[in-house]
């Protein structure tokens, strides 16, 4: 089952996408995430990018914690319609899913924003090649506020994201199978 943590949605039970095509964050490791977020102060009025959205998890997570606006952008057809169900589910607004891929998403004019992305959550799958996960980080570098906080999530298995000049205070935290990059722009 899989959940939101806390807010003002907490609890909420959430859909996963059918079939095995996405790799949904667990609890513990939204948990981590999310109060890491929340304690730097990443999150109240925050206007938040999640990347490879699956479920939505990670970006309804954050808008019941306080983000204001959240885009959802699922390539996948089948995770994006579960995407929005659980949008509309849990009835946050400022919630919006984009069914689109995301390097096309970036590149497109709908992706750069006044003032620019607060937050951005990079969960792309375990099977995405480090090197397109570099370039995409590159890619948002001009759509991202002063001072905002970009999170990947990869497999523990993978090598560390090659950030672009210009980020600063890379961490990662391991959960097992689950290794989580952070860093600021």
């Amino acid at each position: 089952m899989t959940r939101i943590i806390s807010g003002r949605a907490g609890g909420r039970r959430l859909k996963v996408p059918p079939g095995e095509t996405t790799r949904p964050t667990s609890d513990r490791v939204r948990e981590a995430l999310f109060s890491a977020l929340d304690a730097a102060g990443a999150l109240e009025g925050a206007w938040v990018l999640d990347l490879y959205a699956g479920s939505g998890a990670l970006g309804l997570e954050a808008a019941s914690r306080g983000a204001v606006r959240v885009v959802l952008v699922e390539a996948a057809r089948p995770a994006a319609r579960t995407a929005r169900a659980n949008a509309e589910a849990v009835g946050l607004p400022g919630v919006r899913v984009v069914p689109e891929r995301v390097e096309r998403f970036v590149a497109s004019a709908a992706a750069a924003v006044e003032g620019g992305w607060d937050l951005v959550l990079v969960d792309p799958p375990y099977a995405v090649a480090p090197e397109e996960v570099d370039a995409l980080l590159a890619d948002l570098v001009p759509l991202l506020a002063p001072g905002a906080t970009v999170v990947v999530e990869r497999s523990s298995r993978t090598a560390a994201p090659r950030w672009p000049e210009g980020f600063t205070d890379v961490r990662e935290r391991r959960y097992g199978e689950t290794s989580v990059w952070t860093a600021r722009c």
